[in-house]
């Protein structure tokens, strides 16, 4: 059997998909469906618009606060964005060196919006977690937010995804 490289959750939510991708294509919004209670702002004014943009997030994780910069690997408006974070100072990059700040880190998150009709599309939120082994989700992967499984905060974005699109 393959290891496993990737979790998903997803959920239907009641609203359309337009609707709901104008919310996850807006950095600003992020922090109000984040279900790892992890970022804290975005400081990128604008939407996302194509693959290669990118957004830089303000996080907190654990007593720290950082910067984690996003770039758009995938973008089909209304329908999948996907972007792969790379550390937006030295705090997270690796081995806390300049030269290695704005380098992917090697996996990705996003989102697959599967319209059911005008007013109900299923959400799925990806993580494609690729170089991590599955040694880092033995616990469900709590040493990302240390708080609760990554299956957990995903299935909270949803939730607040969809309390966002229906406001």
């Amino acid at each position: 059997m393959a290891p496993q490289t990737s979790i998903e959750v997803s959920r239907e939510i009641p609203a359309a998909a337009a609707n709901i991708f104008g919310i996850l294509s807006n950095p600003q919004r992020h922090r109000h469906i984040d279900g790892s209670q992890m970022i804290t702002g975005s400081q990128t004014p604008g939407p996302i618009s194509r693959v290669g943009d990118q957004f830089t997030m303000t996080m907190h994780r654990a007593g720290d606060d950082y910067l984690m910069i996003n770039i758009v690997t995938d973008f089909e408006a209304n329908h999948q964005i996907f972007w792969t974070p790379a550390p937006g100072d030295t705090s997270r990059s690796e081995g806390h060196l300049e030269e290695n700040v704005g380098k992917p880190a090697g996996y990705k998150w996003g989102y697959v919006l599967e319209p059911i009709n005008d007013q109900l599309t299923k959400v799925t939120e990806i993580f494609e977690f690729g170089p991590l082994n599955e040694s880092h989700f033995e616990d469900g992967g709590k040493w990302i937010n240390t708080k609760n499984t990554v299956e957990e905060s995903m299935a909270k974005s949803l939730e607040l995804i969809e309390n966002e699109a229906c406001d």
